[in-house]
């Protein structure tokens, strides 16, 4: 199990793989951004896209699909999200593409007024199956300290 002390700003951490399939692009579109470019493939390749593109919500899903999977592998004391501090959609992502994802620890504090709680800020990159960057998120975690009354460290 991983706690706020073993956290290593600059940690870099490779996971995940996800087969986008033209069928879940278009379920998700239907259920969730029923965009035509999301949802059929004359409409799609009329526009920028060129063809049928998934919708940037549903990558931010996939995403937390492979960030689940890792935790279920890597034990985390996690203690959820306050959210995030930004979010990009770098390119489209298309059915057949694979996705994977990078994280980058960028900091970590004790909350002062929690002494059980950290904060840590990541770096979040999608990358699909030619290595470019598909999304790119900073967000916030909360993770448990293992020894809550240990001095605050920054």
């Amino acid at each position: 199990m991983q706690y706020f002390e073993d956290l290593e700003v600059g940690g870099v951490s490779r996971f995940g793989s996800y087969e986008v399939t033209r069928e879940e692009v278009i379920e998700f579109a239907s259920k969730y951004d029923p965009q035509p470019f999301h949802l059929d493939d004359e409409a799609a390749a009329k526009t920028h896209f060129g063809r049928l593109s998934a919708s940037g919500w549903h990558t931010c899903a996939m995403t937390m699909a492979m960030m689940v999977e890792n935790l279920k592998a890597n034990r985390q004391a996690g203690l959820g999200s306050p959210g995030m501090d930004s979010l990009r959609w770098k390119k489209p992502v298309y059915p057949g593409d694979t996705l994977r994802v990078e994280t980058e620890l960028l900091e970590k504090r004790r909350s002062a007024s929690r002494p059980e709680l950290g904060l840590f800020k990541s770096r979040v990159q999608v990358f699909n199956q030619h290595d470019e960057v598909v999304l790119e998120m900073t967000s916030n975690g909360m993770i448990e300290v293992r020894e809550p009354r240990a001095p605050i460290e920054g």
